[in-house]
């Protein structure tokens, strides 16, 4: 899958509807719950629609959703699981009603979107799921995309609107640019700017989609600032931020991950065995998540994202088990910050001690109004700790560094130095114990040296099915035994 998009006009919402309108081969239906009947409307609006709305429907009632669509599962009626049911549904009646009668000529689809827009108190978090389900040729197998979307108006007005328009967005884009990925992300957003709507989630799938990469998708709603956070689950596959962290213990380690080592596994171990002594662990409840977290300057060399790199490294993680999140926050106050939104139990931090240096030097700060004190106020929140593991020089030197940097002998500048012993006393800031000494000097920038200067002692700085992986794959410059 290509980072490149093709030049292209961006045409308004109004136009893009006419377009289809008037293209006799595209027919569908549209199902919308929740914001109105925002993008059917504009199909209707601009003219010719009866060459594209086979039916609309719009089943607010409880009773009615249900009739339609059956019950959801899981009690929720703006989730995903409800857009499957939606487009499941009114894809096949579709299809049955009317494939014998038009199907050698048509090209059908189903459009679905169930959405909870702002309500009169204007208290609830404005955020909906939308999708299409399309065949491209006649008679052939259907395609889909589907997408998560946060309403950021103020106005559940203009939330309606802003939902008719990227609803005619994304229809025309499986259709006029499913070929380009990129271009596809950039056009959904036609019409719109990015303080009227956030894309946090979208996944493709279909005999004509089958070349895309969805993790690499993802990673484009980031890079494009659609977003400021993408997610894959253990097993790599994208997941909605909110469907993975709503009300649960989440413990983060930040990394390059280029590539993992002895140092970046023992730091998940050894964290998340203090994280289960301390904030208790129920398994079979399933209310924690451990994330690894990748910040997108990780990413992006000089402006050039490496999609084969990004694609490694979430092999590797998610072969271990381990959940991935990328992020353009630099700072971790602003992490510290974007997690509050889904109303966690417990956030735990794994910072390395020689990284907390710099969290704690005020110089990082002085873009912010109130310096250091506002960064710390963001970062250090009621269910926030910083969990600290212990650093042994940093990099080559650690070999004959024998310091070892841990809560109590970080060096503090003096004008914060009470500020910090407020957060040690009250437990804020933690040392993690049961770490390994030994591993302490295999950072990954000096492992990925060794690498690429074909050193074999690399081998013994990481986990046996890391070395494996990057041998049998050579990743990261490994080119094997000469």
């Amino acid at each position: 899958m290509s980072n490149n998009s093709i030049q292209r006009e961006a045409w308004d919402s109004n136009r893009k509807a006419l377009f289809i309108n008037l293209d006799s081969s595209i027919y569908g239906s549209f199902a919308e719950i929740g914001g109105g009947q925002e993008v059917a409307r504009c199909f209707f609006q601009s003219g010719g629609a009866s060459g594209t709305v086979a039916r609309t429907v719009s089943a607010y009632d409880m009773a009615f959703s249900d009739y339609l669509y059956g019950k959801s599962p899981s009690g929720r009626y703006v989730s995903e699981e409800r857009l499957m049911q939606m487009l499941k549904k009114e894809y096949k009646s579709l299809v049955s009603l009317l494939e014998e009668e038009r199907g050698s000529q048509t090209r059908f689809f189903a459009f679905a979107n169930t959405v909870a827009t702002l309500n009169y108190r204007k208290d609830n978090e404005a955020h909906g799921w939308m999708g299409v389900r399309f065949q491209l040729q006649p008679n052939s197998p259907p395609n889909e995309v589907v997408l998560h979307v946060r309403l950021l108006e103020n106005d559940s007005l203009l939330q309606q609107q802003t939902l008719g328009v990227l609803g005619v967005n994304l229809i025309y884009a499986c259709y006029y640019n499913y070929q380009y990925p990129n271009s596809f992300l950039q056009s959904l957003l036609d019409d719109l700017s990015g303080d009227r709507v956030e894309i946090d989630m979208i996944r493709m799938k279909g005999p004509d989609l089958d070349y895309v990469d969805n993790r690499l998708l993802a990673v484009q709603l980031v890079k494009n600032r659609m977003t400021t956070v993408t997610m894959f689950d253990r097993h790599g596959d994208v997941q909605q931020p909110a469907d993975m962290l709503y009300k649960k213990n989440i413990m983060v380690l930040r990394g390059s991950f280029r590539p993992i080592t002895y140092v970046g596994f023992d730091m998940l171990k050894a964290g998340f065995a203090l994280f289960k002594k301390e904030v208790g662990y129920d398994k079979e409840a399933g209310n924690t998540e451990v994330l690894c977290e990748i910040t997108l300057n990780n990413l992006i060399d000089e402006d050039d994202f490496d999609e084969r790199d990004f694609l490694d490294r979430v092999d590797i993680l998610s072969g271990m088990g381990q959940n991935v999140m990328i992020s353009n926050f630099r700072e971790f106050y602003r992490l510290a910050d974007w997690f509050q939104r889904f109303r966690l139990h417990n956030i735990r931090m794994v910072i390395g001690a020689n990284t907390f240096r710099n969290v704690i030097d005020k110089r990082y700060y002085r873009d912010l109004r109130g310096g250091i004190l506002e960064a710390f106020a963001k970062l250090f929140m009621n269910n926030l700790k910083v969990y600290l593991y212990p650093g042994k020089g940093n990099g080559e030197e650690a070999q004959s560094d024998e310091r070892l940097l841990t809560r109590d002998t970080m060096p503090v500048d003096k004008d914060i130095s009470l500020l910090y012993q407020h957060l040690c006393e009250n437990d804020c800031i933690l040392d993690i114990p049961g770490y390994r000494e030994e591993v302490l000097p295999y950072y990954s920038h000096v492992v990925l040296q060794k690498i690429q200067n074909q050193d074999p002692e690399w081998e013994e700085m990481v986990p046996k099915y890391v070395s494996a992986f990057i041998k049998t794959k050579k990743l990261f410059g490994y080119q094997g035994n000469h």
